[in-house]
């Protein structure tokens, strides 16, 4: 998997428009708010089965209601195609 080229990066704000860059870093976060933390234990326990099926493992930070995740290709030390359709899927099942 190759690192997305510069212009692929400018284009994410409109293929991923709830995703934001992480300041001094090559990957994009999403945060989450969920009535309690049984929600967003739900939500996250989703999001680690998708990881699992796709091989691919979010950075998954959590606080009572809130879920934090964040996007990045370790092993290519960057953004990703890989990222990109992470996160294009995790957006088909979470709250808007």
């Amino acid at each position: 998997m190759a690192l997305l080229s510069p212009i692929e990066r400018a284009s994410l704000a409109e293929r991923l428009p709830l995703w934001r860059p992480v300041t001094g870093r090559q990957a994009v976060k999403r945060g989450f708010h969920f009535i309690d933390f049984k929600q967003a234990f739900a939500f996250m326990t989703q999001v680690a089965l998708l990881a699992e099926r796709r091989d691919h493992h979010p950075e998954i930070y959590n606080l009572y209601n809130r879920v934090e995740l964040i996007l990045t290709s370790h092993d290519v030390g960057g953004l990703s195609m890989r990222d990109v359709q992470m996160a294009e899927e995790i957006d088909t099942f979470a709250p808007r």
